[in-house]
C-alpha cells in the first residue's frame, strides 16, 4: 500500500458538523448579513483558513476592503486539492456544494465583489455537481467554475490566480499580495472550500456555536483524510486539540512504539511512536509534536512498508511537479530526490547521506516563488530524523527486504 499509489477516495466517516445535520441544515440558507458584520464575526470566532496557512479570516477580508478603492474586488473558492492524499475537499464539493456556495456568496457580498471563481481539477466529478448546484441558485453572484490542470503545484494560490487570468498553473512571485492585485489586476480574496464552508456555518449558527467546540485559541474543526493502514478509512471531521491519538483509535488503528503517521500531505511531516502520542489536531499541538496540520492529512504507514523508500518515491514525484522555474525547485528537489534514493535503494549508501539530506532540505527554504521547495525539503528532513534507525541500518547493511521489494514492484 504505497503513498503514491494508495490513493483511492475514502468512504465518508460521520461528520456531525460540516457533513452532518448542522451542514444539512444550513447549507443554501445562510443569508447575507449587513456589510462588516460578518468580519467582526469571523474575528470574534477567530477563524483561521483551513487550506494549510492558517492565515486568520477577517485579516484576509480586510485587507481586501483597505486595497478595493474604485476596483471592484473578486472571490475565488479554491476546490483544486492537488495533494493526492486528501480527498476532503472533493467531499465537501461533492455532498455540500450549497454550503460551499454560500460562503463563497456571503464573502463577496461582505468585500463588494460581484464576481467569483471556484477552481477545482479538471476532470474531477465534482464540476458537475457544483454546476448543478449553481443553476439552483439566485445570480447575485456571478460564480464561474474553473478547471485547473491537475498538477501539484497548481493548486498554490497564485498558480491558481494565474490560470484564472489565462496565464499558466504555476505561483508566481509575490508581492504584490493576491488581495490588492489579483485576477485582472483587482483585489482578490482567495480561500480553501473548507474554509468557506466554515464561514457559511458560523453565519447560520453564529459565533457562540462555532466556538462551542474545539480550543479557546484555535476554536472549531477540522476535516482530516485518515487513510493508510487503518480500520477504517475516511474524512473524519475533528475538533481542534483532539488527541491524534483518539483519531487513529477511532480509525481502528491498534497504536504502539513504532506506528509512523504522515500528517499533512506530501509537503508535510512524518511522525513516529511517542510523538504520535502527544500530537493533536491543532496547528500548535501538530508543531510542538514535528508534525504538520497541512492539507489535513493522516497517513498510517503499513508495519510491513520502508519508510525511506516510501519518501523517496514521494520525494521523487514531488521533483517531477516542480513548475520548474526557480533554482531550489528545479535543481535543489531532484537533487534532494537523489539523494533519498540514494539512502533507500543503494547497497552502498553513505554514512553522510542523511546529513545532506538535512543541510540540503534547509537550504531549499524560503528561495522559491512558492512553499512547494519548502515542504518538499522539510518532508524529508522529518523523515531522516524519524527514521534514523532505519538510515543506519541501510547505511550500515544496504536496502532493507521491504525496499528491496518495492523497488522491484516499482520496476
Amino acid at each position: 500500500m504505497s503513498l503514491l499509489t494508495d490513493v483511492r477516495a475514502p468512504a465518508p466517516a460521520v461528520l456531525p458538523r460540516l457533513l452532518g445535520d448542522a451542514g444539512m441544515r444550513a447549507a443554501g440558507r445562510a443569508r447575507p448579513v449587513r456589510r462588516g458584520a460578518l468580519t467582526t464575526m469571523l474575528d470574534a470566532a477567530g477563524l483561521r483558513g483551513r487550506g494549510g496557512a492558517g492565515f486568520p479570516v477577517a485579516a484576509k477580508v480586510r485587507a481586501v476592503r483597505r486595497a478595493t478603492g474604485l476596483r471592484r474586488p473578486v472571490v475565488v473558492a479554491n476546490g483544486v486539492e492537488s495533494e493526492p492524499l486528501s480527498h476532503k475537499d472533493a467531499l465537501l464539493l461533492r455532498s455540500f456544494p450549497h454550503l460551499v456556495l454560500d460562503g463563497l456568496t456571503l464573502l463577496a457580498h461582505e468585500v463588494g465583489a460581484t464576481r467569483a471563481y471556484l477552481g477545482v481539477a479538471a476532470g474531477a466529478v465534482e464540476v458537475d455537481d457544483v454546476t448543478a448546484a449553481l443553476h439552483r441558485r439566485p445570480r447575485d453572484v456571478e460564480v464561474e467554475v474553473v478547471e485547473v490542470p491537475h498538477r501539484y503545484v497548481a493548486s498554490e494560490s497564485s498558480a491558481l490566480l494565474s490560470w484564472i487570468d489565462g496565464g499558466a498553473a504555476v505561483p508566481y512571485v509575490r508581492p504584490p499580495w493576491e488581495a490588492e492585485r489579483g485576477v485582472g489586476g483587482r483585489p482578490t480574496l482567495v480561500h480553501n472550500v473548507e474554509t468557506l464552508a466554515q464561514v457559511a456555518l458560523l453565519a447560520y449558527y453564529g459565533v457562540h456555536w462555532f466556538r462551542a467546540v474545539g480550543q479557546p485559541d484555535e476554536p472549531g474543526t477540522f476535516l482530516l483524510t485518515v487513510d493508510g493502514a487503518v480500520a477504517t478509512r475516511g474524512v473524519y471531521e475533528v475538533a481542534a486539540g483532539t488527541p491524534l491519538a483518539d483519531v487513529l483509535e477511532r480509525a481502528g488503528v491498534a497504536l504502539d512504539a513504532d506506528t509512523a503517521v504522515l500528517t499533512g500531505g506530501y509537503l508535510g511531516r512524518w511522525l513516529r511512536g511517542a510523538a504520535v502520542r502527544s500530537a493533536s489536531v491543532s496547528r500548535a499541538g501538530m508543531d510542538a509534536a514535528g508534525g504538520a496540520l497541512g492539507a489535513g492529512v493522516v497517513h498510517v504507514l503499513p508495519p510491513e512498508s520502508c519508510p525511506l523508500a516510501e519518501t523517496a518515491r514521494v520525494a521523487t514525484y514531488l521533483a517531477e511537479q516542480s513548475a520548474g522555474q526557480c533554482g531550489p525547485c528545479r535543481y535543489g528537489l531532484a537533487a534532494l530526490a537523489e539523494a533519498m534514493r540514494a539512502l533507500a535503494w543503494w547497497p552502498d549508501a553513505d554514512a553522510q547521506a542523511a546529513n545532506r539530506i538535512r543541510r540540503w532540505g534547509e537550504m531549499v527554504k524560503g528561495r522559491g516563488a512558492c512553499r512547494h521547495p519548502d515542504g518538499a525539503g522539510g518532508f524529508l528532513v522529518s523523515a531522516v530524523d524519524a527514521f534514523a534507525d532505519h538510515v543506519d541500518g541501510h547505511v550500515g547493511h544496504g536496502a532493507c527486504a521491504a525496499a528491496a521489494r518495492e523497488l522491484r514492484s516499482a520496476r
